[in-house]
């Protein structure tokens, strides 16, 4: 399960890559959405019966960005990209992306000996200084990405 889990998860990051590229084009890239939907979702999911099992942060990041996924899935699908539900649309999938990289980015902290030496505990300055920046990053494209995405209703979905 975790090896799927680790798969699904870089799928799921890369083919987000290519979603949030289409957004800062203005490009809705279908086929590449419903990837990034898809396996964003089923990553979040299969987080759940990961060990060490209960209630704690990773499993609150999985319930935020299944709640995100869910409004961009109604925004794309539903709604049509219809009035406000595009910037809902960008912003959700966007915030959902971002938790992706973050876990993605704390794995790496975790489990690389070469980043694991730098920061033991994730409390660090380069661990700190390294989400900081992916944070800011995200927050421009979201930010530019609202403003260049402007599909046509129904195009390329």
């Amino acid at each position: 399960m975790l090896q799927f889990h680790v798969g699904i998860s870089l799928v799921g990051i890369l083919s987000g890559l290519v979603v949030l590229y289409g957004l800062l084009v203005g490009e809705p890239f279908g086929v590449w959405t419903a990837i990034f939907l898809v396996t964003t979702i089923l990553t979040s999911l299969t987080g759940f019966p990961l060990e060490p099992y209960g209630f704690d942060p990773p499993r609150a990041v999985g319930v935020i960005s299944l709640v995100l996924l869910a409004l961009a899935v109604a925004a794309y699908y539903a709604f049509g990209l219809a009035g406000a539900w595009r910037w809902i649309y960008v912003v959700s999938a966007v915030a959902a992306l971002y938790l992706n990289v973050f876990v993605g980015v704390a794995q790496a902290f975790m489990k690389l000996p070469s980043l694991k030496a730098l920061a033991p505990t994730q409390k660090e300055p380069p661990f700190v200084v390294t989400q900081g920046l992916v944070l800011l990053v995200f927050i421009a494209l979201g930010v530019w990405a609202v403003i260049r995405f402007h599909p046509e209703i129904g195009a390329g979905m």
